[in-house]
């Protein structure tokens, strides 16, 4: 694979592999439930996705990178916001879920379930 890691495809792809949490992977050691993807009718590489508890660990670290800090640190206003973007991206669908989004914001379950509460009441919803 290393000789292809310089194809303009792969190096199209990686910043959203690399976004998701994925591994690009030789398509010969491609797994059953990895994505295969081919530029013109070559397999140039295999996509290997996170589990879904991974991907709330790699969307809470993209997070803190784009805060430019521990999102405990973060204001309540900012937190409300983050629970809002996790709550789009389905965060809370994932098992324990808002345990782990309360622990990496600093604050318990019930206030990230009055953030939550309070963004649908605000909604309508």
């Amino acid at each position: 694979m290393s000789e292809l890691r310089d194809h303009p495809f792969v190096a199209a792809v990686k910043p959203l592999v690399d976004a998701m949490g994925g591994e690009m992977v030789d398509p010969s050691r491609a797994r059953p439930d990895d994505v295969v993807l081919a530029w013109e009718g070559q397999d140039l590489l295999a996509v290997r996705l996170p589990q879904l508890s991974d991907s709330l660990d790699h969307i809470l670290a993209a997070l803190e990178r784009q805060h430019g800090m521990a999102l405990s640190a973060l204001d309540r206003k900012t937190k409300q916001s983050v629970v809002r973007i996790l709550e789009a991206r389905g965060a809370f669908a994932v098992r324990h879920g808002v345990e782990t989004v309360a622990g990496a914001l600093g604050v318990s379950r019930f206030t990230v379930y009055n953030y939550l509460n309070r963004e649908n009441a605000s909604r309508g919803g």
